[in-house]
């Protein structure tokens, strides 16, 4: 493949961006058996069409993946938002997950922002990706991305590296503990995306988790609902925190589609702690139906009962309570109407106008006070050791 494109320059050097992604594995080149060249990954994508924008298909990261993927069909387009017959096409729901499925796109990353957050992370990073080739039905990426949201992988990695590190640098060390790390700025690497999805696809996730090894002030965290053995592999030394997503299994079977069963999440809480990662937890969506408190109290025995000592230490937890959305509602009617008998409940929620304009539905605030009073309740309770970093 020969050596990456520069990066503008910039802090190559001094954080050892351009040394670290050339250093990365070709995609599919990693020893023995990778996970993601298994039957399991293939059943969650089977790409059959890849657009892409000319320059990411021709940079360094674009060719592995495209190479990654040699039957499928490569299609030109001139801005990875804008695809009409993915985009904006109403036709697409009736398709949501085989879209999922066999379509990728590649781009370029133009907004290299880093944003303060405060809640999960003290910094939102600028992502590698968008989109998921998970369906949970509540997701908030697709209100963004009309009637189709596939994964969108960012190819010039090295920029993106290069502007997490230059922030890094210029803030400096953290001198006060807060919510989200005692000792490290915590920066969320996957706000629009699952990281260990994309690692089915490319060394984009690889390439983050060592670089935060080099960065002695700074972690990398991002939540999942998939577990992926190949992360195993990586080495983050402490630098990385996963964030496994949790809900009862009932509430997950018929909303989070497609992604890894809840007891092997959990299951797979120590296995990550092991390899150096730091494994804390997303108590998320909370949703509010019939039912829905013996169902977390049995998910919090679960806990109890299945994590070992050595990760109830370092736990830490996310309460956040669903936000719907009236477009997305929609959207689930033509592809997963049962998913809205929970989620779309007007006697319980109230409108929010969004920043962007979309009408955002929450649960009204009495219902949202009295869910959280008595979910940390049963924390308080049944996982004591459990710490919720906060509620939302």
């Amino acid at each position: 493949m020969g050596r990456p494109q520069e990066a503008d320059g910039e802090a190559e050097g001094l954080f050892g961006v351009a040394e670290l992604v050339a250093a990365s594995a070709p995609a599919g080149a990693r020893e023995g058996r990778a996970f993601r060249d298994g039957a399991e990954a293939a059943r969650l994508l089977r790409v059959a069409e890849i657009h892409a924008e000319p320059g990411a298909a021709g940079s360094w990261r674009g060719r592995q993946i495209i190479a990654r993927f040699p039957g499928a069909r490569l299609v030109e387009t001139g801005s990875h938002w804008r695809i009409p017959h993915l985009h904006g096409n109403e036709g697409n729901v009736e398709h949501w997950v085989r879209v999922k499925r066999e379509t990728l796109v590649l781009g370029e990353r133009s907004s290299l922002t880093v944003r303060p957050n405060g809640r999960s992370a003290d910094w939102i990073a600028p992502g590698l990706s968008n989109g998921c080739a998970m369906a949970c039905a509540y997701c908030y990426v697709p209100r963004r991305k009309g009637f189709a949201n596939p994964i969108t992988v960012f190819t010039n990695v090295e920029r993106v590296l290069a502007a997490i590190g230059r922030h890094i640098a210029a803030t400096g060390p953290k001198t006060e503990p807060n919510q989200c790390d005692e000792r490290a700025w915590v920066y969320d690497v996957g706000e629009n995306g699952d990281c260990a999805v994309d690692d089915l696809i490319s060394d984009n996730t690889a390439d983050l988790v060592r670089a935060f090894r080099r960065w002695p002030t700074a972690k990398a965290s991002f939540a999942t609902k998939f577990v992926n053995p190949d992360l195993l592999r990586l080495d983050p030394r402490g630098r990385t925190r996963i964030r496994f997503s949790l809900m009862p299994p009932d509430d997950s079977r018929l909303l989070d589609i497609r992604t890894s069963p809840v007891p092997a999440r959990l299951e797979a809480a120590g296995d990550f702690l092991d390899a150096g990662y730091e494994v804390h937890f997303n108590l998320s969506p909370v949703v509010v139906r019939p039912g829905w408190r013996n169902a977390w109290g049995e998910l919090l025995r679960m806990m109890d009962d299945v994590l070992p000592r050595r990760v109830k230490e370092q736990a830490a937890a996310e309460i956040i309570m669903l936000t719907h959305n009236e477009d997305l509602h929609g959207v689930n009617l033509g592809w997963h109407p049962r998913a809205e008998d929970v989620l779309w409940q007007p006697d319980l929620q109230q409108p929010k106008r969004s920043q962007n304009g979309a009408l955002n539905v929450r649960y009204r605030t009495p219902v949202k006070h009295e869910a959280v009073e008595s979910l940390t309740g049963m924390i308080a309770e049944r996982t004591p050791w459990l710490r919720v970093r906060y509620a939302f």
